[in-house]
């Protein structure tokens, strides 16, 4: 449980395994237009602008983990929850920038066609 004031945090390899082991649901707090140029595939869109820690899915035995930009956003978005009483396992350290920058694979929009590029 989360008592102190640093939030919880995990590296984008440990967030691929843990999903690969579907041990985790991410839920990305970018806004829609971020989400829709790339996002990580798997991820659920709840963006900050509107998050309402109540509204988070029922994750059954998978813990939630926070993700963003960078990683500013998805700790706001865990302070929230918390302070909700909603539990959150952490948030994604450096968010899909650190994500991509450690080689894990995206989702991403082709701008020139509108086409989805789906890696995975």
């Amino acid at each position: 449980m989360f008592k102190s004031r640093a939030v919880p945090t995990e590296t984008p390899q440990q967030i691929h395994d843990a999903m690969a082991r579907g041990e985790v649901v991410l839920i990305d707090v970018r806004e829609p237009t971020e989400y829709a140029v790339e996002r990580i595939h798997g991820a659920m869109l709840f963006p900050l602008s509107t998050f309402d820690p109540a509204g988070l899915p029922d994750a059954q035995e998978k813990q939630i983990v926070l993700q963003c930009g960078s990683g500013k956003r998805s700790e706001m978005a865990f302070r929230k929850a918390f302070a909700a009483g909603v539990l959150v396992r952490s948030h994604m350290g450096g968010g899909i920038t650190a994500w991509k920058a450690a080689g894990l694979p995206v989702v991403s929009t082709d701008p020139s066609t509108g086409n989805v590029r789906d890696p995975v």
